[in-house]
């Protein structure tokens, strides 16, 4: 019990001497670290020493970032979260979110430690708390990102028909490549909308069209994209494109209302078993009256 009281103060001091580190009372900047600012090289660690929190940030964030994936893997995460971090547009970079991840698992074991040592419980049960804190506040965002990941590409995969019939239309009339995702995502405001913006910047960076259009198909990980993008292509080469276009996108709707009509399906098929359940309980309950009734009339 001592031990643990004592790292646990160990660990609140050092925290209170990284917050008062950014404090200007508390903090004595050098001669070196005040004339670094008018540098070019040193704009950037403007503001940090030894003992702020910047340094820190830049102490933990490999190991964040290498136990939080070890970590994912065991849980079965195969996919990079870097990916997902930029297929969803999130602000945080890898590393920030598994600190993030780091700092709440950390959190959750302090509070799981003290709520164990005060509740009294069975050393068991101790362990399963403490263990199961960290564990669930490191699930919890995982599977956060994992959703909004999902929804993104769900989201994708419903506005591409959309999105490949006005890019046939366009080209069809005589617009470029790059000409027609400027007007797609000026006029939308989806995924596939974003998305081509995020392209059109990468165009401006000195990347083609379809090297672009390949890029985001690899990040959004979506099998119908990856066919229009195979289509698109063929843009300086094939001379009625309108037409392939076009029928991707018939291909691209069809898909999307097989899986409608599958959904339906399941769902009418949960709404009968409420049903069943409801009609199969009464009916036994009345042929098991006569049953008991005629076995009381044989056993006497």
């Amino acid at each position: 019990m001592s031990r643990i009281l004592a790292g646990c103060a160990l660990a609140g001091f050092a925290g209170l001497t990284l917050l008062l580190s950014e404090l200007r009372v508390f903090r004595r900047v050098g001669l070196a670290e005040r004339l670094r600012i008018y540098t070019s090289a040193g704009r950037s660690r403007a503001g940090g020493g030894m003992l702020s929190v910047a340094s820190f940030r830049e102490v933990l964030a490999p190991l964040s970032s290498a136990l939080g994936a070890r970590v994912a893997r065991i849980f079965l995460v195969s996919e990079e979260l870097g990916t997902r971090l930029e297929r969803i547009h999130s602000p945080f970079t890898a590393a920030e979110f598994r600190m993030r991840q780091v700092g709440w698992a950390a959190a959750a074991l302090f509070a799981g430690t003290l709520l164990a040592m005060a509740s009294g419980i069975g050393a068991g049960l101790s362990l399963a708390l403490v263990l199961a804190g960290p564990t669930l506040a490191f699930l919890v965002l995982e599977q956060q990102v994992a959703k909004a990941s999902q929804h993104w590409q769900r989201r994708i995969f419903l506005e591409l028909p959309v999105v490949t019939e006005q890019l046939g239309m366009l080209l069809a009339a005589g617009w470029s490549l790059s000409s027609a995702m400027a007007r797609v995502s000026e006029r939308g405001a989806g995924a596939c909308a974003i998305d081509l913006q995020r392209a059109l910047v990468r165009v401006s960076q000195g990347l083609s069209e379809v090297d672009a259009l390949r890029e985001w198909a690899e990040l959004a990980n979506v099998p119908a994209l990856h066919r229009l993008v195979t289509v698109l292509s063929l843009n300086r080469e094939a001379a009625d494109l309108g037409r392939l276009i076009s029928e991707e996108a018939r291909a691209a709707r069809q898909e999307a209302q097989r899986e409608l009509i599958e959904s339906i399906e399941k769902r009418t098929q949960q709404v009968w078993v409420p049903v069943t359940a409801a009609t199969l309980v009464p009916g036994v309950m009345l042929m098991g009256v006569p049953f008991f009734d005629a076995l009381t009339l044989f056993s006497a």
